[in-house]
């Protein structure tokens, strides 16, 4: 992921992130004229809930994914362990964790039924960070899974990315393929003959045209790879927003203005590949704007109102990325006060887990996904396929609406102190006008009836005494009005 300076007034920026990267999002939006591309996109809207999955060889040292190899200054790109003291003596440690990871426990199966089981409708994979080593079968180098110098390569499954999108796939999700611009091993990205600088290309690509070219046609061709190779992809995920054409460089933004060189790999040719294999390919060639960001990925964060434009925010459950021991896991409840203020502001949550380095979740992680299972099967139907409603946040009140703008959905949620929803003696709902032919039910216990009063340009809903003053639900309860 890239650490980035936000831009933008978000409503909150999630305090409890170590290695998790801030990621502000653009503003300019360039809508998609294929119609297939938008027909996907608006599928894809009204899932509402993705899984994403960094893992590596760097689960191995419990490290931040990729960025302990890069030299920056950086709190998230420190080095740790008994090789920190010299650069190249890490890199070459770091890239020999190929030889020893094997996932033995690795069961795409578990994942899926646990992901589903939550809720979830997408899953986005990490196919290649930025340390160049690809959890797929590439034909392109040998830093790779299934290369004889890992363990895991004798394994049945040792294509992870093929086994884990079928796997996905088979359970209803759409996939999508996690891809990095940048490839720090790649030693057409990262040339031998200087040392790295920074996150950048280590040479000027101008003066060296043989080798940037050599380097977009590896790019493309493990792209074409995975386009062909790997069933139905609904979404191609791009990281590492410093590979893009100079002029598109916005130096306002702090980390782009460290890009010196024009590090264009060609989208249009790119894009055009892989849309002639998958049609209607969702392209998010992240925070660089234009025809080939389909929608937008702010990181670990929610903005304060709904945005013009389709989008999701990535967001881990524990504050890293990658497995950390003992990682500290967000609770079920601020998962889905997450989920929901993301909704109700018209947008995705992609929520990521960080398998180990025998290839499971942790115990901590499986419990929160049956715990927000458990919630959305009373709550789905006012998660999926809904669209902002003005206020859309009103104290502990959220506002949604169905598609058709016929039923409109009341969240209330619980205090930052507890799980438990308890619900006043009346429910206030501001801009909301019923009228007699109005039906309210409270889908945390249907069979109670509701009644409402309208004045002016509110509702007050009467909670029946049998609710009143006690828990009446867990994380946050929702009431269905049909007007």
């Amino acid at each position: 992921m890239i650490k980035i300076n936000l831009s933008l007034a978000f409503l909150f920026v999630i305090p409890f992130i170590s290695n998790a990267q801030e990621h502000n999002f653009n503003t300019k939006y360039v809508k998609p004229t294929d119609t297939l591309v938008e027909q996907k996109i608006e599928q894809w809207q009204d899932l509402k809930f993705g899984l994403f999955m960094h893992w590596g060889t760097y689960s191995q040292w419990g490290v931040v994914e990729s960025w302990s190899i890069c030299p920056e200054d950086e709190g998230w790109t420190q080095r740790r362990g008994p090789y920190s003291a010299d650069y190249f003596e890490y890199k070459k440690a770091y890239e020999n964790l190929q030889t020893t990871f094997n996932p033995v426990n690795f069961n795409p199966d578990k994942w899926a039924a646990a992901a589903k089981d939550a809720g979830m409708k997408y899953v986005i994979f990490t196919t290649k960070h930025h340390d160049g080593f690809c959890m797929f079968d590439t034909k392109q180098t040998d830093y790779k899974i299934t290369s004889p110098k890992t363990p895991f390569s004798s394994n049945p499954k040792a294509n992870v990315t093929k086994e884990i999108f079928d796997a996905f796939r088979k359970d209803g999700f759409m996939t999508g393929t996690y891809f990095s611009k940048p490839d720090w091993h790649s030693p057409d990205y990262w040339w031998p003959y200087f040392p790295p600088k920074d996150r950048n290309v280590n040479y000027d690509p101008a003066k060296h045209p043989d080798k940037w070219n050599a380097f977009k046609d590896y790019t493309y061709n493990q792209i074409e790879e995975l386009m062909t190779g790997y069933g139905k992809v609904d979404v191609l995920w791009l990281d590492g927003g410093w590979v893009r054409p100079l002029s598109t460089v916005d130096t306002t933004v702090e980390w782009q203005r460290g890009i010196h060189y024009n590090q264009d790999i060609d989208m249009s040719h790119i894009a055009a590949m892989a849309r002639s294999y998958q049609p209607g390919l969702m392209v998010v060639d992240r925070t660089v704007s234009g025809e080939f960001e389909n929608y937008l990925t702010p990181e670990q964060t929610v903005p304060k109102e709904p945005l013009p434009y389709p989008w999701e925010s990535c967001i881990t459950m524990g504050n890293s990325w990658s497995y950390v021991p003992n990682d500290h896991y967000k609770s079920t409840n601020t998962i889905i006060h997450l989920l929901l203020r993301i909704v109700s502001r018209g947008g995705n949550l992609l929520l990521n887990i960080g398998p180990s380095p025998l290839g499971d979740y942790s115990d901590t992680a499986y419990s929160r996904l049956k715990e927000i299972g458990e919630w959305m099967k009373v709550h789905g139907e006012a998660v999926y396929a809904t669209k902002p409603l003005a206020p859309y946040e009103d104290g502990n009140i959220l506002y949604l609406q169905s598609k058709d703008k016929k039923t409109v959905y009341v969240y209330v949620l619980s205090d930052d102190k507890g799980n438990d929803v308890v619900l006043p003696a009346n429910v206030i709902l501001k801009g909301i006008v019923l009228n007699k032919s109005s039906k309210v039910t409270f889908m945390d216990a249907p069979r109670e009836k509701i009644k409402y009063k309208t004045e002016a340009d509110q509702t007050a809903l009467n909670i029946p005494v049998s609710l009143q003053n006690k828990t009446a639900g867990k994380y946050a309860v929702a009431f269905k009005i049909a007007l």
